[in-house]
């Protein structure tokens, strides 16, 4: 039987994805996790900013020299400074409906599962959902929804983005929807696309394609090159920015992160661009679901270095943490690569208006950390973080092959520092409690002198005051 051979630039799953460079690139690292020579020269390639391979970056998660790993701590904290300045954009997941026709083992959707409450959102109850969202200050939701031809077809997807979309309530408005459905076609993808979506994510699990298997034995999710080659087919219908993900506990950890990797490797070889963000999610409770079940968890110690690793190797992605993670497990990623968080997330379908019962819990996994959003944004800004509601990038085109090009010169920050503040400015007009809005004026003057641009800096100044007159929406 021939070999596969692994082909970053090949449009087929097993040879962008390939098992055998895995393995041999898992061999690699644990052949050099003390070789002190090849780490120092691969910490050198990853202080120009410029990224890693998934080999390189492999040999830097195995290594075992302290102080080695204490300069990749350093340095994927200085490298996320660098890019994305000291801004955490926030968002929130917005479930549409459980229905799922898949078997996945990891999942509470999953098809055998009667135990969890099935839900399906009307159009009404999305916008009465959409304007709790709003009366919360949130400006950019993820919508999510199990796969379900019946119950949850892409016109119904489409329907939903559209109705929230046209709702603008009081000041507030969803200005960006980003969306994560199952794997689809090119054409579907294009509806998407015309339907004004930002990112495309799709997470992959695990990218061991054995265990895969395993892991989705029914549904349309059990097809591996299929769900794998997705983000390509979304790329070529026109949606720019898409996000990969893995969950963590599925498979061993030091092989979903080449695999992870290997995948952005194949978006920016084929497209010249490479994932928007990064999401690093573990295997948490959730019903009918333990942890427990997979042997392959991994300690918070572990999970840091992984988020360490991602970031000085891709230093241009965006990078998410969800609520499934404790408040003391964020605030430590945050230093080290994290970009977007969620904030008084729900993961039920339904219940921003009001909580779900317990006798009726649709959630797709436990919420760790359950602050309120308002709670959350005084917790950056007491961390020295300025809370971002900013989708300018997006509405103002700057998506894709323009975003990453600006990003990766370390420009993106002329547009991003103007917009973080004035949409921090908005939120704390219209929000936020009295305690927060005192933090974020401390916030916003200690940033200022932070804009290096002095026309820009008398812009910002004049419509933080406008902000405050009622004037919205203003944007670099």
């Amino acid at each position: 039987m021939e070999q596969i051979k692994y082909d970053p630039a090949s449009l087929k799953a097993e040879e962008f994805i390939n098992h055998q460079e895995i393995l041999d690139t898992l061999q690699y690292a644990q052949d050099n996790k003390t070789n002190r020579e090849l780490i120092d020269q691969i910490l050198d390639k990853a202080r120009l900013r410029k990224g890693l391979t998934h080999r390189e970056a492999s040999v830097l998660l195995a290594c075992e020299l302290e102080d080695k790993n204490n300069e990749l701590f350093e340095l994927a904290e200085q490298i996320k400074k660098d890019f994305y300045g000291n801004r955490i954009v926030l968002f929130a997941p917005l479930y549409l409906s459980n229905y799922c026709i898949n078997g996945c083992l990891y999942c509470p959707y999953h098809l055998k599962n009667k135990t969890i409450a099935r839900k399906k959102l009307t159009q009404d109850e999305i916008r009465e959902e959409v304007i709790a969202l709003q009366d919360m200050g949130h400006k950019r939701l993820a919508i999510e929804a199990g796969e379900d031809p019946v119950n949850n077809p892409l016109d119904y997807i489409l329907e939903s983005i559209k109705t929230i979309y046209s709702i603008h309530h009081k000041n507030g408005d969803i200005r960006r929807v980003n969306v994560n459905i199952a794997a689809t076609e090119e054409e579907d993808y294009k509806k998407l696309k015309e339907a004004g979506i930002g990112t495309y994510i799709l997470f992959q699990e695990t990218y061991n394609k054995e265990g895969y298997e395993k892991l989705h034995p029914t549904g349309p999710k059990s097809n591996y090159c299929y769900h794998t080659e997705a983000h390509d087919r979304a790329m070529r219908a026109g949606i720019d920015d898409v996000g990969l993900g893995v969950l963590f506990g599925l498979d061993s950890y030091p092989y979903e992160f080449a695999g992870l990797l290997m995948h952005a490797e194949h978006l920016e070889e084929v497209f010249g661009v490479g994932p928007h963000t990064i999401s690093v999610p573990r295997v948490c409770p959730a019903d009918d679901i333990d942890p427990t079940d997979f042997d392959n968890s991994l300690s918070d110690d572990l999970f840091l270095k992984i988020v360490a690793c991602i970031r000085v190797a891709v230093p241009y992605t965006g990078m998410i943490i969800s609520t499934r993670e404790s408040q003391k497990v964020r605030e430590k990623v945050l230093h080290l690569g994290i970009s977007q968080i969620s904030g008084g997330s729900k993961t039920s379908v339904g219940g921003y208006v009001e909580p779900e019962p317990e006798e009726e819990n649709s959630a797709q996994f436990d919420v760790s950390d359950q602050r309120t959003l308002d709670e959350v944004v005084h917790w950056l800004m007491d961390m020295d973080y300025i809370p971002s509601f900013c989708t300018a990038c997006y509405r103002e085109g700057r998506t894709g092959d323009r975003f990453m090009s600006l990003c990766k010169a370390g420009q993106i920050q002329n547009c991003c520092l103007p917009n973080a503040l004035m949409t921090l400015k908005e939120y704390m007009v219209d929000y936020a409690s009295p305690e927060t809005y005192e933090a974020g004026l401390k916030a916003i003057e200690s940033q200022f002198d932070d804009i290096t641009n002095e026309k820009v800096k008398e812009i910002v100044r004049d419509r933080l005051v406008r902000i405050e007159k009622g004037d919205r929406d203003f944007r670099f």
